[in-house]
């Protein structure tokens, strides 16, 4: 008898080919991994009773200076206020320019010869894409300010439940702007301000409604050296990260006489979209139109091990809804992307940046934003329902698994015979286990079990190469999986 353990790393590693993945978890959903242990992720439930008027893409949560809580969402047609008591109050401007739930492309008359394509399907790279309408929302202190990509101008709502007042228009500041965002200095930043995709345009300290330089304010502008497009600014410790979609610059705040000294960052490491950035306790991770980038004093490539599997799987059309969400407890970055099966966020990709692993699954999410404020994070599905995550174990149906690439058992001509199953769980008979064997790299599979997991598991398979799989038993739990071990006796040659 031979003693194999299972000893399959922690993370995810999807790229290239199923056999590249050999001893490592290739295929996942709902599942993380916590000090190298396989747990699942939180479930989740409805947070109120409301539903939002189309879809979310701007969530952000915050304390009163009289410590009450409250939430904001952005949506393409309207803002929505969230009350200490979790009811819902449309703070939507007056006169607000609503936009659209989806990107839209602007097609072409087909990619070959006059009528070998396709009518409307443009040339490679080209045509124009009108982004998802996404917004920008910050704090001014206990006041919410925020901008939409389809309205463009700046509004601030002053906590006002009693009438309600709606969220107005900021005086004299510049319209037909991008995004926004607060310094540390409490300057308020219009990002593409006046419709000029690379200015930045900046407000008087302490005062939003300053915005023409004089001598008595530090009120100023700058236009980016770029030829790219603003998308998003972000607080980060001591600076002010601006990202378009092919670079990265830093605004540090230096006093008279030009207030804030621009530079760039980092070139050929623009944002997908204009929500893809999470900002860390001393950095910013953001997912780029072809891989993932971090900002640390540095931009830096982040490398990922689920890259083939992510971005041949996103719709790089509708990429102006990825939404970047920090997972704190968990010590995780989310970001929601439409897979290529759909026009909508219905996927998700993690990274544990403590344990340096990478994770994924399916979940229908617009837009989120991490614990704090709130007991845990908040994301909004894409049914308009806003829900607290990590609560439990209800996953609307879905089960949590995880399944192995290919893992060698039997060395040559030789195939292993394998009788039992010596699991190592948490909580014994919570996950089922389903083993699927081959004698060749690309021969035929034959899959056993599912298993309901005993000390020890009765099993019978043999092959050369196995691939397992768990999977959560029928009530969801909060099970762990470590280091399973198979008993094999060698066999012949095959």
């Amino acid at each position: 008898m031979t003693l194999l353990p299972l000893n399959i790393p922690a993370g995810v590693y999807r790229n290239g080919t199923e056999l590249q993945s050999a001893g490592r978890w290739y295929d996942v959903n709902l599942v993380r991994w916590t000090q190298g242990i396989m747990q699942p992720v939180g479930g989740w439930q409805r947070r109120g009773s409301f539903t939002l008027t189309g879809k979310c893409r701007g969530v952000i949560t915050w304390k009163s200076n009289a410590n009450q809580r409250y939430g904001a969402f952005g949506t393409s047609s309207k803002l929505y206020a969230m009350t200490p008591s979790t009811a819902l109050v449309d703070i939507t401007p007056t006169g607000f320019t609503a936009g659209s739930d989806d990107a839209t492309t602007g097609g072409g008359y087909g990619i070959q010869n006059y009528g070998a394509g396709y009518y409307g399907t443009p040339r490679p790279d080209s045509g124009t894409i009108t982004p998802a309408t996404t917004w920008s929302l910050d704090t001014w202190g206990e006041y919410l300010v925020g901008c939409s990509t389809s309205d463009g101008k700046l509004y601030e709502w002053q906590l006002d439940f009693t009438t309600p007042t709606k969220a107005a228009a900021i005086t004299n500041a510049p319209t037909g702007c991008q995004g926004l965002l607060v310094t540390a200095e409490r300057s308020l930043f219009a990002l593409g301000a006046g419709g000029n995709p690379r200015k930045v345009q900046w407000s008087d300290l302490e005062d939003n409604t300053i915005w023409t330089p004089a001598s008595t304010n530090l009120a100023g502008s700058q236009i980016l050296q770029t030829s790219g497009k603003i998308l998003c600014g972000k607080r980060v410790r001591g600076q002010n990260l601006i990202l378009t979609d092919i670079d990265a610059h830093v605004a540090s705040y230096s006093g008279q006489p030009f207030v804030y000294q621009f530079e760039i960052a980092g070139r050929a490491c623009g944002a997908a979209s204009a929500n893809c950035v999470a900002v860390l306790d001393n950095m910013a991770v953001w997912m780029g139109n072809n891989g993932f980038h971090v900002y640390d004093g540095y931009v830096k490539p982040l490398p990922c091990d689920v890259y083939d599997y992510v971005f041949n799987d996103i719709n790089a059309q509708q990429a102006s809804k990825v939404y970047a969400v920090n997972n704190s407890d968990n010590n995780e970055v989310w970001w929601l992307y439409p897979s290529s099966q759909s026009n909508e966020n219905d996927r998700y990709v993690a990274w544990n940046y403590v344990e340096n692993t990478w994770t994924f699954g399916a979940m229908a999410r617009t837009a989120g934003t991490d614990r704090g404020v709130f007991r845990n994070p908040i994301m909004v599905g894409t049914n308009g329902y806003a829900y607290d995550q990590e609560v439990g174990f209800n996953y609307d149906g879905a089960s949590p698994y995880a399944e192995s690439g290919p893992v060698q058992i039997g060395n040559g001509d030789n195939i292993m015979y394998v009788n039992e199953l010596i699991p190592d769980e948490g909580n014994q008979g919570e996950v089922t286990a389903t083993f699927t064997t081959r004698y060749y790299p690309n021969g035929s599979e034959t899959s056993y079990g599912p298993y309901s997991l005993t000390n020890p598991t009765p099993v019978r398979f043999n092959g050369r190469q196995i691939k397992m799989r768990v999977t959560t038993s029928a009530t969801p739990s909060d099970w762990r999986v470590g280091i399973q071990r198979l008993n094999a006796v060698p066999g012949g040659r095959r």
